[in-house]
């Protein structure tokens, strides 16, 4: 089973808060509402995707790369903390 059929639900909620934050940044645009109020939406919105992307990564990593092997899960493990900290 893949990876992404395990966390379906939690990355169907995440991408719902996306979506819901895009939604929220077009009404801002369209009610003309103040430049820092959009950049803070916009700033929030690449904050979640980059964590959505860090949860894919880390979990194909793990499911795809690493799969029924420990050494190579520990090998991998600075560059998960790469990604992340790169991802924020």
């Amino acid at each position: 089973m893949s990876h992404t059929v395990q966390n379906k639900k939690s990355l169907i909620t995440r991408v719902r808060r996306i979506s819901g934050q895009v939604a929220s940044l077009e009404r801002a645009l369209e009610s003309d509402e103040g430049c820092d109020a959009i950049l803070q939406q916009a700033a929030s919105i690449r904050g979640a995707v980059q964590g959505l992307m860090s949860q894919l990564l880390e979990d194909h990593l793990r499911e795809h790369v690493a799969a029924s092997n420990p050494k190579a899960m520990r090998d991998l493990e600075p560059v998960m903390a790469v990604l992340r900290s790169y991802l924020r």
